[in-house]
């Protein structure tokens, strides 16, 4: 569809949607930006993405629907509210933002998707395009949308694309080159409704893809194994567990890419990042990489170098022996339990912050030998010191402030210990976010002597 002088409407405010308006008037189309929240500060809106969108807040006009030639869905909107379907009933068509970028863009597309993992694997994938590519844009759901790096991709782009649900589940003609699922775990079951709905609408990823494409898939986890014998595309599986004839397996330590040919890529010891759940990002990343044809050498250097996504299990320094990780991002224990499964040297570990009213009897069971000191703050450090008491572990020490819980760690590790900083709360009551959270921490870690 040209959608020059066409009337289309972008249903959404958020970045994706402001992104999708700016292309559209690139291209000629008459855009109209749509949210239902009346709230919004329509000037602000008018001023992000210029004049020639007409911004409409409120209730949704019926007369509107006689207009519209197109309608493009930011990931944000559920796709089942009775005004899009009576936009479905109209027989108008339907695209997501990513839809309207991959119909702009230019060069291949490597996509991923999976409930955990994605992020990490999308910036590692995206550095090692950098290494051998003169044209590559990381965007999709790690932040950077799609439809605003589009009008600057050329023949020879790469686009690496982290795609969520809610984007799969609104693409037409969508085929990336290398797509890749990392997993399934029931999440965003309150948009999806069924665990059903939620694979399905990942599994878009691949359902244009032909046998020129690859696919990269989890041989671990029974969805996606069982998926890979129904897509088009060719298949590629990983394994933490078990050695593969086609596909790349971890296997003593050691990360053997084998399509025909083992190849050793190398040992996660030489790797920055922690934890099999990491390996298995790593392996994704590998094998969507050496797919496209980036040589292994390139491949090798980028993931020994690769730090990790900011603030989750990110390698900070290693500072007299003892090595520095930010997990900041382990808000609640769940994801603090990571942190810990990660960790190969005993451990110092920082924890504690603002109360949501979590138990944290699971992420204490979770240290498993490997925590040397606990050292706690906040407004939880009681509520947790009580837990860790009560299951057996009394290596803690409460402190004041941050400033003060990183001296400690500083004054006690020893050479050949780790420092980590996932606190299992949110940062709340100390620090804005998370990430002023993380920054601090590493600001005051690079600050030490080595």
């Amino acid at each position: 569809m040209d959608l020059k002088d066409k009337i289309v409407l972008v249903f959404g405010s958020g970045v994706s949607g402001i992104a999708a308006s700016r292309l559209l008037q690139s291209v000629g189309a008459k855009s109209i930006l749509y949210d239902g929240n009346e709230a919004l500060d329509k000037e602000t809106l008018q001023r992000s993405i210029g004049k020639g969108t007409k911004v409409v807040l409120g209730t949704f006009e019926a007369k509107l629907l006689d207009l519209l030639d197109l309608v493009v869905m930011s990931p944000g909107v559920p796709t089942d509210l009775p005004v899009v379907n009576q936009i479905r009933e109209c027989k108008i068509p339907i695209w997501g933002e990513v839809e309207l970028a991959y119909r702009y863009g230019k060069g291949d597309v490597l996509a991923i998707t999976g409930t955990n993992g994605k992020t990490t694997t999308t910036a590692l994938l995206g550095e090692i395009m950098k290494a051998a590519k003169d044209s590559v844009y990381v965007v999709g759901n790690i932040g950077n949308p799609y439809t605003e790096a589009v009008l600057e991709m050329t023949e020879d782009t790469v686009a690496v694309a982290e795609m969520s649900s809610f984007q799969l589940e609104t693409i037409d003609t969508f085929r990336p080159k290398v797509s890749a699922i990392l997993n399934f775990t029931p999440d965003h079951l309150n948009r999806h409704h069924t665990m059903e709905a939620y694979m399905n609408a990942k599994k878009n990823i691949a359902k244009n893809q032909t046998a020129d494409d690859y696919c990269v898939l989890n041989y671990e986890d029974e969805e996606t194994r069982a998926f890979g014998e129904k897509v088009h595309a060719k298949v590629v599986y990983f394994s933490s567990v078990r050695p593969l004839e086609n596909g790349i397996y971890l296997e003593n330590g050691n990360i053997i890419y084998n399509m025909g040919e083992k190849v050793l890529v190398c040992n996660v010891n030489e790797l920055k990042l922690l934890g099999t759940h990491n390996f298995e990002n790593v392996m994704a990343a590998i094998a969507m990489a050496a797919v496209y044809g980036v040589p292994m050498d390139t491949i090798r250097k980028v993931i020994k170098a690769f730090a990790g996504v900011e603030h989750r299990i990110e390698f900070v320094a290693e500072k007299k022996g003892v090595a520095y990780y930010n997990d900041s991002k382990g808000t609640n224990p769940d994801a603090a339990i990571k942190g810990i499964q990660a960790m190969n040297r005993p451990t110092w570990l920082i924890g504690g912050g603002y109360d949501k009213d979590s138990t944290y009897d699971e992420w204490i069971e979770s240290f498993d030998g490997k925590v040397r000191k606990l050292v706690l703050l906040g407004a939880t450090k009681e509520k947790i010191a009580e837990t860790a008491r009560k299951h057996g572990f009394e290596e803690i020490v409460l402190v004041d402030t941050f400033e003060e819980a990183v001296d400690t760690c500083a004054k006690g590790a020893k050479e050949g210990e780790a420092v980590l900083l996932s606190p299992a709360c949110a940062s709340w009551g100390m620090f804005k976010n998370y990430e002023i959270r993380g920054e601090r921490f590493k600001e005051l870690v690079n600050r030490m002597e080595n």
